[in-house]
């Protein structure tokens, strides 16, 4: 694709928005922040090794996922894009993208799973089904009852609770499985508070109108390099300073400064227009990157499993951050932005979840 067609086809912006509580199952087809995945396949899910945290191992938790079906293409009728995250704060260096995982899920309108038909509001609405659907899925496939993914390890006293590990099995006892396991083998579907979720939302998307200054990105650039020539040209000559820094790093330090700058800049502008954006979805154009630095060659991102080329699909903004309530006075859950490349050809793999790749970027030093 052309280097504008991004801008040719439209980003949509999405904006959370609060839902009601049987909205968001996965019969629904919703895109949604938090909470327990709304699986899309109930076959194939990810294995708890293939969701635990490159760097520590801990499992991680849902973040978000987006319904994003490929019209004319049957295989993807239905199609969507889960990404989790690891929760410990430590995990989260400068520009470092070990901690997260992105998996691509897609079936045709004729499946195993779900109805040929729209889904019907009122039918979401039955209880029952909705909160069997937390525990287990209508396949069969039981699930963690602290996070929602895959559950194959059992307790061992009551064999009906589901844990993805130990880790969580543990986190389950303490929250009030320990007076639940006495009950003869039965524990009930009401959720216990495990403090490991992210808070649910749904994700509503709309087109991005853009007001262009009438000079566009030029007079930006040229206002900076003026400024930035002023700066240079009105510092004095140090001496032995100025003589054991060769020129040509000046210029290469003065450079690097202007385009960082530009980039941040356009960072802000387009974002301003719409503030409390979360995620911008532009299937196969470009990400708005936060910096210059860590921005992805296209060498750097691996090709499916397929053989096809990675593009680039989406990216989660840094305004959702405000909404997970994960701020710590010493250290927090962080990024610039999240840019998602997934399969070009959409690859069919059948009920199994395919991964995908994910670059996570951060903001310069200078504009933290």
């Amino acid at each position: 694709m052309a280097k504008n067609e991004c801008d040719q086809i439209g980003v949509e912006l999405g904006f959370v928005e609060e839902f009601e509580s049987f909205s968001l199952r996965s019969k629904q087809f919703h895109s949604k922040v938090g909470g327990r995945p709304a699986w899309l396949s109930q076959l194939g899910l990810p294995s708890p090794s293939e969701l635990s945290c490159q760097k520590c191992g801990q499992p991680s938790a849902f973040l978000l996922q987006v319904y994003a079906p490929i019209p004319g293409q049957a295989r993807s009728f239905h199609r969507t894009c889960f990404v989790f995250c690891c929760k410990n704060t430590a995990c989260y260096s400068h520009n470092d993208s070990r901690c997260f995982k992105v998996y691509r899920s897609q079936l045709p309108r004729k499946n195993d799973f779900y109805s040929y038909d729209p889904p019907v509001e009122e039918e979401a609405a039955d209880i029952h089904s909705t909160d069997s659907e937390i525990l287990q899925l209508g396949s069969g496939v039981k699930l963690c009852r602290v996070c929602g993914c895959l559950g194959p390890k059992s307790c061992s006293r009551c064999h009906s609770a589901n844990y993805c590990s130990r880790e969580h099995q543990t986190i389950d006892w303490k929250a009030g499985h320990k007076k639940e396991c006495s009950k003869n083998g039965e524990v009930g579907v009401s959720l216990l508070d495990h403090k490991f979720l992210f808070l649910e939302y749904e994700v509503v998307t709309e087109p991005e109108e853009l007001q262009l200054e009438a000079d566009g990105d030029g007079q930006i650039e040229e206002e900076q390099l003026k400024e930035m020539q002023t700066y240079l040209e009105s510092k004095p000559p140090v001496g032995d300073v100025l003589d054991s820094v060769d020129e040509r790093d000046l210029e290469a330090m003065a450079e690097h400064e202007s385009k960082e700058s530009k980039v941040f800049e356009k960072f802000k502008r387009r974002t301003a227009i719409e503030p409390e954006q979360v995620l911008r979805y532009c299937r196969m154009g470009h990400p708005l990157w936060v910096s210059d630095e860590n921005v992805p060659k296209e060498t750097d991102i691996p090709n499916c499993l397929c053989g096809a080329k990675r593009l680039f699909e989406f990216q989660i903004m840094p305004q959702l951050l405000n909404y997970l309530k994960v701020d710590s006075p010493e250290a927090s859950i962080d990024w610039g932005t999240l840019a998602v490349y997934t399969c070009a050809d959409s690859c069919d793999q059948g009920n199994k979840y395919t991964a995908e790749f994910i670059v996570k970027q951060d903001y310069c030093a200078d504009h933290i």
